[in-house]
């Protein structure tokens, strides 16, 4: 009887389980890195060059290849002496795409907490400031 009881208090510990945070449907989503936004291009290349290729690993591969042999443009320094095309103009697009991020999120940040969302001071710094001018004011 005592090797029931404990199963069944092993049982009871088990299955109480973590439940996972829901996920904001309406939260903008991250932005894609420089690679990702290569790779964009680079799949869209590949299957018309290769369409008997069905594999994600092989293209993965192929274009994880292209872009460790492209050159990184940083200040007019190259840094890889390898002939082959910058990743340049895939970080330009990933920067912008994570500046227009920015925006989104902080315009969320605002929506969520309840604050204007035009003005990127908090309330508290505004009392702060209004407690201060009222202050020097009666002096």
């Amino acid at each position: 009887m005592k090797a029931r009881s404990r199963s069944s208090n092993g049982d009871s510990r088990l299955s109480v389980r973590k439940t996972k945070a829901e996920k904001d449907p309406n939260k903008p989503k991250r932005p894609p890195s420089a690679f990702f936004v290569f790779m964009e291009q680079f799949r869209k290349d590949y299957k018309e060059k290769h369409p008997n290729v069905k594999q994600v690993s092989v293209i993965g591969k192929a274009g994880g290849d292209k872009w460790k042999s492209m050159t990184d443009a940083i200040g007019g320094y190259v840094v890889v002496a390898v002939p082959c095309k910058d990743k340049a103009p895939f970080v330009t697009k990933a920067e912008k795409l994570k500046a227009e991020y920015t925006k989104k999120i902080d315009a969320y940040n605002n929506k969520q907490a309840g604050g204007p969302a035009t003005s990127g001071d908090s309330d508290k710094s505004k009392s702060e400031v209004n407690d201060e001018d009222e202050g020097s004011g009666d002096e």
